[in-house]
């Protein structure tokens, strides 16, 4: 799990496993294997490298 902020400033823990792209819109849109999305704070290379520390 990695912990992540919705744009909100609520902050979700999300299976990185279940990411099946995250895209800059310029917001960043987290979307999930079911086809939930998420607008988060951090940007794309900060989603990558919180995923690549597991």
């Amino acid at each position: 799990m990695i912990e992540i902020t919705r744009i909100d400033g609520r902050i979700m823990l999300v299976n990185e496993d279940l990411i099946e792209t995250v895209e800059a819109t310029p917001d960043t849109v987290i979307i999930m294997a079911n086809g939930r999305k998420f607008i988060v704070q951090e940007s794309v290379p900060e989603i990558m490298k919180k995923c690549n520390e597991k």
